[in-house]
Parts: structure tokens; C-alpha cells; sequence
């Protein structure tokens, strides 16, 4: 592709490959990743059996690694996406009405903004998910809706820019109603700014649906996950290192390159960013 260097493009792959195998994980996972066999708990990488080998060793429950971490990455990246589409939606939404209502719908929208910034983020969600119960959908309203501060910032100073433009004023006395305006004019062109946000939370997301899963208010056993992964891994850390390392480093590669990813998303969208 034209204007990537090799570096990207492989953080591009690896994204990739990281996408492919959350979505193909049924079908290239070599085992069930909730079938247990306590005979062969604890087996470390390249443990040999009838039914194939065990690539990155077994859990404490005799569960294939592999097959779990790949469905840790199906659950994790499911996550993300949902919590960051909510908060991009719901955030952008208020933005745009901050941006060019002004006025008292300004002024009770942004302290709103204020005051869910001045909470953090984590201890919030933490709460949140202690209060109502962990579970699947309670996980992804709780990370989606702690989140859109962020995006309302962005779209209520992009809005507050665009909306004195020429072209937006000429749509008025042409007789476009403000729903038009907005959603026509308007949000396709704070787009880009809300899109690398978005790149940006989404790693945000991937790390706290793993740090709440490691504290059991994530995604709940038996399913996998790779923070209830680390957090079963680390009672067996001398004896079973398999299960913390893999897990941790396939965290710690999918976000580096989604941060990696956002830098550059954000130098095209701003190239006035390189230099800084």
C-alpha cells in the first residue's frame, strides 16, 4: 500500500492475523478450550498425545492453552469493539449537540463531561460491574459507557470549528434542518478525529476487559479470557510460567500494535502531529 513502511505494514499483519484468529477460533482452535482432563493438567508446550499435541501446554484443569488463547482473543477483541462502538456513538452523539446547540445544552453536556473525567475510568467500571454482576453484556455497557467523555471532547471542538464554515451556513438558508446538517455536513467531517480516539480506546478496552477478568469481575469460567488466563496462571508461576507468559504477551503485542496503528492513523489525519 502506497505511504506504509514495512514497519506498519506488518503491525497492519499482525492486526490481521490477530482479527483472523479471534473470528476463526471454532475452527482453528486444535481443541475444545472447555474439555478438561485432569491427567494432563500442568503439561508444558509440546506435550504429545493421541488426539494431536498440545503446542503451548495445558492449564490446571488439562485444557489446551492454545485453544484457550485463541478464544481469549474472540472475547477480548468482541469487547472492545462493542464497549468502543457504544462509547463513540453515545459521545459523539452529545458532541455534536454541545458543538452547535451551544448555550445551556453546552454548558449541562460538558459538565456532565467534566465530572465523569474526574471519576477514573477503572475504579468506575470496577464498581459498576461489582454492583450489577459480571457477565458478557454487563462487561461491554460498563466499558462503553464509562468511555465516551473522550469522544463527546473531540466531537463538541470539532463541531464547535466546522459549524462556522461557509458551506454550513449556506446549508442553513438553503433550509436544511439541523438533523441534516448535522449528520450530512457536519460528522463526516470530524470523522477522522473521533476515528483515531477510537483506535486509541480500543486498546484502552483490551487492557481493562483483561485487568477486570483478572479480577474476576470479566468474563466469567469457564469461558476463557486472557486476564482469567493470568490470574489462574499466576498460582502456578514457577511450575506452569506457560500460562502467564503466552496470554501476557499476546495482550501486550495486540495493543502495542492498535497503539502503534493509532499514532499513524493520527499523523495522516494531522499531519501537523509529526513534528510535534
Amino acid at each position: 500500500m502506497r505511504g506504509i513502511s514495512p514497519g506498519m505494514a506488518l503491525i497492519l499483519l499482525l492486526l490481521v492475523a490477530f482479527i483472523v484468529a479471534a473470528l476463526a477460533a471454532p475452527w482453528i482452535a486444535p481443541f475444545d478450550p472447555l474439555r478438561q482432563s485432569l491427567l494432563m493438567r500442568l503439561r508444558p508446550p509440546g506435550t504429545t498425545v493421541a488426539a494431536g499435541m498440545y503446542l503451548l501446554g495445558t492449564d490446571d484443569l488439562g485444557r489446551d492453552l492454545l485453544s484457550r488463547v485463541l478464544h481469549g482473543a474472540r472475547a477480548s477483541i468482541a469487547v472492545a469493539a462493542l464497549s468502543v462502538s457504544i462509547s463513540l456513538a453515545f459521545g459523539t452523539l452529545l458532541g455534536l449537540l454541545a458543538g452547535w446547540f451551544r448555550g445551556w445544552v453546552a454548558v449541562a453536556i460538558m459538565r456532565s463531561v467534566d465530572t465523569m473525567l474526574s471519576i477514573p475510568a477503572i475504579l468506575l467500571a470496577v464498581l459498576t460491574v461489582a454492583v450489577l454482576g459480571p457477565s458478557f453484556l454487563n462487561l461491554i455497557l460498563v466499558l462503553g459507557l464509562t468511555r465516551w467523555p473522550r469522544y463527546t471532547r473531540v466531537a463538541y471542538a470539532q463541531t464547535l470549528q466546522v459549524a462556522t464554515l461557509p458551506y454550513i451556513r449556506a446549508a442553513e438558508m438553503a433550509g436544511a434542518g439541523s438533523a441534516r446538517i448535522l449528520w450530512r455536513h457536519i460528522l463526516p467531517n470530524i470523522a477522522g478525529p473521533l476515528m483515531v480516539v477510537a483506535t486509541s480506546e480500543f486498546g484502552l478496552m483490551i487492557l481493562f476487559e483483561a485487568g477486570l477478568s483478572f479480577l474476576g469481575l470479566g468474563i466469567q469460567p469457564p469461558y476463557p479470557s486472557w486476564g482469567s488466563i493470568m490470574s489462574v496462571g499466576r498460582q502456578y508461576v514457577e511450575r506452569a510460567w506457560w500460562l502467564t507468559v503466552f496470554p501476557g504477551a499476546c495482550l501486550f503485542v495486540l495493543v502495542l500494535c492498535v497503539n502503534l496503528f493509532g499514532d499513524w492513523l493520527r499523523d495522516r489525519v494531522d499531519p501537523r502531529s509529526q513534528g510535534r
